[in-house]
């Protein structure tokens, strides 16, 4: 396998995801929100309120950055995630969350899939296509090793001052960093290398290429299976800390302590464990990718319900060390999919409409986030996050399964 170049935009684009994913508050934001006195089916409404809002602006997000300059659309990004921040740490009620809820979505369309186009645009100029999954593999790894530091420094945080406001202002340092390096990157990188048009001519053009290209079935079969399962672990991610506090009782580590903060010290640290985990499993992603991306791409999808349901069945038995090995399953498998289905996405795709593509399965992925946090925060109310997980991860292994079924026959 050809080595990948490793120069000074490499470690900038890991550098750009180690900071991204230095998102404190992740490890306790379900804690954050129920000691906050929001119900499930408040933070259900919550979460499939943000989607809706990134499911608006998806698309017109991509083009705007394919079009107008993705450090541009990045650095915008990265204001809505900082003002975001700063509400939740201010809100005390079920309406200021839900405009924290939006400002975060605005981030989120326009970041999603535009640092992509820049990975896949830099490779190209380089010469080096070929290398996108082992590549990309690679600067996704330096993410989850942000997201294990983070929760880690999350732990000590909640720890020492004793509340969870704390880490949104926390969070806000690494953004205005991640601000300033993506400012660092260079012009080529703005647009891609095609030659530059009119704004409008642009706008019209990038449109255009990018409804023909939606029209392509096999570019439309892998956007829906990886959307499939990364709002499936989305919507299902952070309801992993009420299992988390039920292990932190079993562990006999600082005794002496109050619960609340021997359970942030052994939150983060679990965090740390599983992201330290996902971040070997993107490293090595390209060992896994194959021509029939199609089989890879079911597979670990039914890998990773799968790993849902025995999560869901072994909380409910109470048997709390084994479901929590079950879901960090779902995340490793998460990490290993990422890579090799945004290399397979680029392999069928123009460059210069990458980002707008992307964007449109991000926009696949929070219509399902939308739906599974719904009906997982429904449930949970009734009858507990574990019956939730499990009626929810049955239902997406039986909706891919037939779909895979049907798609093969045809």
């Amino acid at each position: 396998m050809a080595e990948i170049i490793r120069d000074k935009q490499y470690y900038k684009f890991c550098s750009y995801g180690f900071l991204k994913n230095l998102r404190f508050f992740d490890a306790f934001f379900i804690l954050f929100l129920v000691e906050k006195g929001l119900s499930y089916t408040e933070i259900g409404v919550l979460y499939a309120a943000r989607e809706i809002f990134i499911n608006v602006l998806e698309i017109p997000s991509g083009i705007i950055a394919d079009s107008y300059g993705r450090k541009n659309s990045l650095v915008l990004s990265f204001f809505a995630y900082i003002l975001s921040f700063l509400l939740f740490y201010f809100s005390v009620n079920f309406i200021g969350f839900f405009f924290a809820f939006l400002l975060y979505g605005l981030g989120e369309a326009f970041r999603s899939g535009t640092h992509k186009g820049m990975i896949m645009e830099y490779l190209k100029l380089k010469g080096q296509g070929h290398l996108k999954v082992n590549y990309y593999g690679h600067t996704r790894s330096w993410s989850q090793k942000g997201s294990a530091l983070s929760s880690l420094i999350a732990g000590v945080v909640v720890f020492y001052s004793g509340s969870y406001e704390s880490i949104f202002l926390f969070s806000a340092i690494p953004y205005v960093a991640n601000s300033f390096l993506i400012l660092s990157y260079p012009g080529a990188l703005n647009f891609s290398a095609k030659k530059k048009e009119a704004s409008l001519k642009r706008v019209k053009s990038t449109t255009r290429s990018f409804f023909s290209v939606l029209k392509q079935p096999g570019v439309l079969r892998i956007m829906s299976t990886s959307a499939f399962h990364s709002a499936y672990l989305k919507a299902v991610k952070d309801y992993i800390q009420p299992l988390m506090l039920q292990v932190a009782v079993l562990i006999p580590f600082m005794m002496e302590a109050e619960k609340d903060k021997k359970s942030a010290l052994i939150i983060g640290g679990i965090y740390f464990i599983i992201f330290l985990l996902t971040s070997k499993a993107s490293k090595s992603a390209s060992l896994f990718d194959s021509k029939n991306k199609q089989k890879v791409a079911f597979t670990t999808l039914a890998i990773g319900f799968a790993s849902g349901i025995c999560c869901g069945v072994c909380w409910f038995f109470d048997l709390w060390v084994i479901a929590l090995i079950a879901f960090a399953g779902i995340y490793v498998i998460e990490s290993l999919r990422k890579p090799i289905l945004t290399g397979a996405i680029a392999d069928n795709v123009p460059n210069e409409i990458l980002t707008s593509v992307i964007s449109a399965q991000s926009q696949l992925k929070t219509v399902l986030t939308a739906l599974f946090a719904f009906g997982f925060g429904l449930v949970a109310d009734v009858q507990g996050v574990a019956v939730a997980l499990l009626v929810v991860s049955v239902f997406a292994i039986i909706i891919s399964t037939a779909i895979y079924l049907l798609d093969k026959k045809s």
